[in-house]
């Protein structure tokens, strides 16, 4: 997702990054993107200096992030773009970056793409709160065929999520 620096929008539009410039797609969202099978017609292109990077997702369905074997949820409210200032929730003096990859799912629970994931720790507040307040996504998104971020068995971990429910496109698996 990236907006035009100027005007720059809210919340800006999926695009394909080529060489120095990226060229806007035809899809609303990333996940409307991946729905229609990974395809859109191509609109304007503007010079890769001159526009700014969104979260890819900016509301996904669900968050779940990994440790081991199993997962546990995070907050899809808490969406930030990568490079955007994350300051310390009230009662917490610091905050502490635990940097990942996520796989977003794309059309029929499939990995559409993987992003570079932050999830932000607060140790100061008590429980699921000290991870509650923000993750970061991005800035760019690679397809399966592009990259897969070594080390992770994404297979297994996207069975185990989808298992007794439904990955829907937009769904967040980070480790």
């Amino acid at each position: 997702m990236f907006s035009p620096a100027d005007p720059l929008l809210e919340r800006g539009w999926p695009g394909r990054i080529d060489g120095d410039r990226v060229v806007q797609l035809a899809a609303q969202t990333l996940q409307a993107f991946f729905t229609g099978g990974g395809q859109a017609r191509e609109h304007a292109e503007y010079p890769l200096a001159e526009v700014v990077f969104r979260a890819p997702v900016l509301h996904p369905p669900s968050i779940r992030i990994f440790e081991g074997d199993d997962f546990t949820f995070a907050n899809p409210a808490a969406i930030h773009a990568a490079g955007d200032d994350v300051a310390a929730p009230p009662g917490a003096a610091t905050i502490v970056p635990v940097r990942r990859h996520a796989a977003i799912i794309g059309a029929d629970g499939a990995v559409g793409g993987f992003t570079p994931f932050v999830e932000w720790l607060a140790p100061d507040l008590p429980g699921a709160k000290s991870r509650d307040f923000a993750i970061s996504l991005g800035p760019i998104v690679v397809t399966p065929d592009e990259e897969t971020p070594p080390g992770v068995d994404w297979e297994r971990m996207i069975a185990h999520a989808a298992e007794n429910t439904r990955l829907l496109p937009g769904d967040l698996i980070a480790a």
